[in-house]
């Protein structure tokens, strides 16, 4: 895992090197064992390294013998082994042991289309020499990052938006339109970023840089059977066939030459992911976890019994308001972008655990949600069509109470409460975002704080039927239970789950995350599977669950989804003159301008008296101050982006061409 950047100049310019170094820098902290400079007439590519597979041979920038290929890559190609040995009897000749090699010479075998094969989770930029293009790929799901923007002068790109802006010409401004759409969908949708005028290449997407052309493409999309189509296959050989991608989505992952341990929540996806790996380590498994003060986000007791009953060397990162509120800059910094929740926050601090204890891999649990039923928006949604079928009955909206049992201040609320926000339309039920009209509605109430200026500026833009426009053609004829997943598999996994909680807290402390679950052969798996082998009634994750008998604890496996949550609001008024007073005050959001000063401080005032809170005012006070912090480090004080101009002497190298 690594951090990867380049700059193509535009006609007969010429890279400067101090570029590419500035650039590489700062990325640093996602690969501080190496760093590698290239320079050609015309093109700079820069890699900071986290050395996992082969050591000592595995440098980049990387390019083939006869120099007529180079690459940076960010990432791990799980099933290098097996293209290495088809590479190899085609005649394909070897020098290292690493994965990325084997890209260059699968391109050299097959062009673009060589990411079709790739089992994996990557970002790369491969400059052909010959040709003079730049090809960029990212893996299907954005697991791993990749940005781009465009000067009068050159075509940057790199993993981190902080390393564009090591280019002076690279303009560093909000995106209100991009603040939108966070503040109504939790994510900006590809290729939007917060910033104006950078740009992410989409998951599963490939783009060229030819002649100073840019042409972007999707070589994979997740498709559903239509509604119609059923499964071949009983439930039992369904779970057993599910069972075994598993155990090999695993046993691929834990290929490396460093040892490689396993987040375990104490829910049934980490937990799973852990029994797989233990199955496949002869030595004693490390784990780590999370664990809060507050019993409402604490998990640390199933977390312990999942450890002893899989025999695990467990530790945990203890957290508290003050942590959290302690890292939040930190947290927004890596993230690069506003945030509504601070869940992201815990996990930052998890991965500082995991790197002090000597370890730069972890497997972890992320993907089974998304994929084989388990969010409790996909509840939410059969429970609402349910009762939208019959809106008369007395009973079926009793059932409102059976969602969020973990959520004090929702089963606080009276029937009628629930009714009303909960409530389904006859236009509703016909609307393919039906699944998720609640949660962005609720989301997007937290536009009342922005000014009135930012108002008139988000009021151009038609945000629902802009995402309507990036939906597959064959989405209307999906069973609804599996156009809910496309949504929350395609935008809110890439977009949140896998980058603000996922690669940029990870990467914080250059620790790699692996996911069995989005292994390319599971997805695909599950996306055939009927809506009714995924979640049986309400029962959430019905084949993994059965899938998983014997293999955990029971009282895991049959445990009510509680997802990974945190402290909100309450965290940042514990202490007088703190950062959040000084960049929530009067004086500053008036200056900024994105936010009424009035509605702020009177949301400020109310978590300071102490007097209850909702769900909404946690969102809206943890999304202020995000975007706050965000305008402070990044536009306000530029030299808070911790760009150096030039790698560390350690473990460097320059190539100059």
């Amino acid at each position: 895992m690594c951090g990867i950047c380049g700059s193509v100049a535009i006609g007969s310019l010429a890279v400067e090197p101090d570029l590419v170094q500035r650039m590489t820098s700062a990325l640093r902290h996602r690969g501080p064992d190496e760093c590698g400079i290239y320079t050609d007439t015309g093109v700079g590519l820069g890699h900071a390294r986290l050395s996992i597979i082969d050591l000592t041979g595995g440098g980049q920038p990387m390019f083939t013998e006869d120099r007529s290929v180079g690459i940076t890559f960010n990432g791990e190609i799980f099933n290098y082994l097996e293209l290495r040995e088809e590479l190899i009897r085609k005649g394909h000749k070897f020098r290292n042991r690493s994965d990325t090699e084997v890209i260059l010479h699968l391109y050299q075998e097959e062009g673009e289309r060589c990411v079709e094969r790739f089992n994996g989770q990557w970002a790369f930029a491969i400059w052909d020499v010959t040709r003079k293009r730049l090809f960029l790929s990212r893996d299907r799901f954005g697991i791993r990052p990749l940005f781009y923007t465009q000067t009068a002068n050159s075509f940057l790109f790199a993993s981190e938006i902080k390393a564009l802006q090591a280019c002076p010409e690279v303009e560093c401004a909000l995106d209100l339109h991009a603040l939108d759409q966070i503040f109504t969908f939790w994510v900006t949708l590809p290729p939007r970023t917060a910033f104006r005028n950078i740009w992410q290449l989409p998951p599963g997407h490939c783009l060229l840089l030819e002649g100073g052309k840019v042409r972007v493409w999707e070589y994979w999309r997740l498709e559903y059977a239509p509604v119609t189509e059923e499964t071949e296959g009983g439930q039992e050989c369904l779970r057993e066939e599910l069972l075994a991608l598993l155990l090999d989505a695993t046993r691929i992952r834990l290929r490396a030459d460093v040892p490689v341990g396993a987040y375990l929540s104490g829910g049934i996806d980490s937990t799973v992911t852990t029994a797989l790996a233990k199955q496949m380590v002869g030595e004693r498994l490390r784990t780590f976890s999370v664990s809060f003060d507050d019993p409402e986000f604490d998990e640390s007791a199933y977390q312990q019994e999942a450890s002893d009953f899989l025999a695990t060397q467990h530790s945990d990162v203890h957290c508290s308001y003050d942590d959290i509120a302690r890292v939040f800059p930190e947290v927004v910094w890596h993230a690069e972008q506003p945030i509504i929740r601070t869940a992201p926050a815990p996990l930052y601090l998890l991965s500082e655990l995991v790197r002090k204890s000597g370890f730069k891999v972890v497997l972890t649990g992320e993907g089974a949600d998304e994929t084989l039923g388990g969010y409790d928006i996909y509840k939410e949604a059969k429970i609402r069509r349910f009762w939208g079928r019959n809106p008369a009955s007395a009973w079926r909206p009793l059932l409102l109470k059976r969602l969020y049992p973990y959520m004090k201040a929702i089963q606080r609320q009276s029937p009628s409460y629930l009714k009303s926000f909960f409530c389904v339309t006859t236009k509703d039920l016909v609307n393919p975002f039906f699944s998720h009209l609640t949660r962005w509605e609720l989301t997007a109430r937290l536009k009342v704080f922005f000014s009135e200026d930012v108002h008139a500026e988000m009021r151009k833009s038609p945000l629902i039927e802009e995402l309507e426009r990036t939906l597959p053609r064959g989405f209307l004829s999906w069973a609804p239970f599996n156009q809910a997943e496309y949504l929350e598999a395609m935008y809110l996994l890439p977009g949140y789950i896998l980058s603000s909680q996922g690669d940029r807290m990870a990467m914080a402390h250059a620790v790699e995350g692996r996911y069995p679950f989005l292994d390319v052969r599971v997805v695909e798996f599950a996306a055939k599977l009927p809506p009714r082998l995924k979640m049986k009634v309400l029962d959430q994750k019905y084949l993994l669950k059965e899938a998983a008998r014997g293999l955990i604890p029971e009282s895991i496996r049959k445990r009510h989804k509680q997802p990974y949550r945190a402290p909100d609001g309450k965290c940042f008024f514990g202490r007088p003159g703190s950062y959040a007073d000084e960049l929530l005050s009067l004086e500053t959001i008036k200056r900024d301008g994105i936010f009424d000063p009035q509605t702020v401080a009177a949301l400020v005032a109310k978590f300071r008296s102490g007097r209850p809170t909702s769900v909404k005012d946690d969102m809206a006070l943890v999304g202020v101050l995000s975007t706050q912090i965000l305008l402070e480090r990044f536009m306000n004080r530029p030299e808070a982006r911790g760009i150096s101009r030039s790698c560390p002497e350690r473990g460097s190298s320059v190539c100059l061409q």
